[in-house]
């Protein structure tokens, strides 16, 4: 069920309706009905996959508890980060795993005959499977206690508004929620659609528009000038942002009706001033899960230069892995994570050349915004591309060919719009950027007339303007 659906247009007012009515004892087996049927209306075989992973880590978490020795706990642990992610690599990296070993096994002239299996990647299965493995690792590492309601470990592993793409939560943050017994809520139930209604304009007014040009552009890369390609990497650029953010916000607009508080994700990402300030402003649960659960277990900043560099490489790389099973990825995360380490040991220098330059404070800013906008940009090239060969296509063609003429594809009026449309959010995020603007769209400092006017324009513009049915980008994942 998608969020920009009647389906869930249908959904979630029900839901709602049902969740104030019942009686507390049984809201939660409520929700976690609904949540298992909400993700069965794409393929109801895999809520199995769901209830697996469910309960691999409920009961190892159970007799983690009462673990007599520390070899004991660990051995749990073990057990259940290797199911969960024997199950993650099953669904989504067999085909990618066993194509590479052909390949080297073709090189070294050698016969390779296991066979490629026809896997539908499960929606979501990044997303839960890490955030059950986050709730086994703090319990093994004492910061939270044992959950001992099946059903309320359950919603917290499937709650219907972060299944499939998150946030990330965790579990000292979602677990004591669930035992609150929520009442309606007016404020609540106001600034929840509030947001729900910016998420959706973001994702079906901006996202799906700009997707128009980004899709009929980035298949064929060899066809188009660099100029062309040049405009369709900006536009993937606004349209992933809006599209990941616009699911995000409505999944905490969503679970906020419902009573629940989820983790901002997102912060401004496109004013970032240097990709560390980017990484912690975009995809927040997912960056902060690699803090947490790999980057300082390998030693962090805690360690020689060179080692701490390899933490970085290691985190970044296996977060592009995480992303998707094509080498695009992984290079992509090493991209990023080469551009942090090269951003970290010359903006020092460079912000002096600056000042010694008589740059103003105003204009540095916008340079480091403008700077690291680019190298993001560039990077994004590969996770977007469908290959590496189109990936290195458009770059060599972006580097070579920015002189040609633009393509503005089916419908310049459509390009035109959808520029006009990213103006807009930049405009928008640069005034929130600095504090004429709310963030979480409250009543302060927006007069009342102008805020309405906001809604009403957002909701005329996703009937007019909207594009309905295309699926959020970080499903696949």
């Amino acid at each position: 069920m998608l969020f920009n659906s009647f389906q869930y247009l249908l959904f979630f007012p029900v839901v709602c309706l049902v969740y104030f009515t019942i009686p507390f004892r049984w809201r939660t087996a409520f929700l976690l009905l609904a949540s298992y049927y909400f993700y069965m209306c794409w393929r109801w075989q895999y809520i199995i996959l769901i209830m697996v992973q469910t309960e691999i880590n409920f009961l190892c978490g159970l007799r983690m508890e009462h673990a007599r020795t520390q070899a004991g706990r660990r051995a749990l642990l073990l057990t259940a980060i290797i199911l969960s992610l024997a199950l993650l690599f099953f669904f989504k990296y067999y085909n990618f795993a066993n194509d590479a070993l052909g390949s080297w096994f073709a090189f070294l002239h050698a016969p390779y005959h296991v066979p490629r299996l026809n896997i539908v990647l499960p929606i979501g299965i990044s997303f839960h499977t890490f955030q059950t493995l986050s709730y086994i690792i703090d319990l093994y590492r004492g910061k939270i206690p044992v959950e001992r309601s099946f059903i309320k470990f359950a919603l917290f592993v499937s709650f219907f508004p972060l299944l499939v793409a998150g946030p990330i939560e965790r579990a000292n943050r979602l677990l004591p929620q669930l035992e609150r017994t929520n009442h309606f809520d007016v404020d609540r139930l106001t600034s929840g659609l509030k947001l729900m209604l910016w998420g959706f304009f973001k994702k079906v007014v901006i996202a799906d528009r700009l997707a128009e040009y980004v899709n009929q552009i980035y298949p064929h890369p060899a066809d188009y000038s660099g100029a062309t390609l040049m405009l369709a990497s900006y536009f993937f650029a606004f349209q992933i942002y809006c599209d990941f953010s616009g699911y995000t916000d409505i999944a905490i607009g969503s679970a906020r009706v419902l009573g629940y508080d989820l983790m901002k994700n997102f912060n401004l990402p496109l004013l970032a001033r240097s990709p560390s300030d980017f990484w912690q402003r975009w995809h927040i649960s997912l960056s902060t899960w690699f803090r947490d659960y790999v980057y300082f277990p390998l030693g962090g900043n805690r360690a020689s230069t060179a080692r701490w560099a390899f933490n970085i490489m290691v985190v970044f790389g296996l977060s592009g892995l995480w992303h998707g099973a094509n080498w695009t990825f992984p290079i992509w995360g090493l991209l990023n994570g080469a551009f942090l380490l090269l951003t970290i040991g010359v903006g020092p220098y460079a912000g002096r050349l600056c000042r010694h330059c008589g740059l103003p404070h105003r204009a540095i800013v916008l340079l480091q915004v403008v700077v690291t906008f680019h190298l993001l940009l560039l990077a994004r090239i590969f996770f977007r591309a469908g290959s590496l060969r189109d990936a290195l296509i458009i770059v060599q063609r972006i580097f070579t060919d920015l002189a040609s003429p633009v393509y503005l594809g089916y419908s310049s009026v459509g390009a035109l719009l959808g520029l006009a449309l990213s103006v807009m959010l930049l405009v928008i995020q640069w005034l929130q950027y600095n504090n004429r603007l709310p963030l979480n769209l409250s009543p302060v400092r927006v007069p009342a007339l102008l805020r309405w006017s906001g809604y009403l324009a957002m909701l005329l513009a996703i009937s007019v303007l909207g594009k309905s049915g295309n699926d959020f980008i970080y499903f696949q994942f």
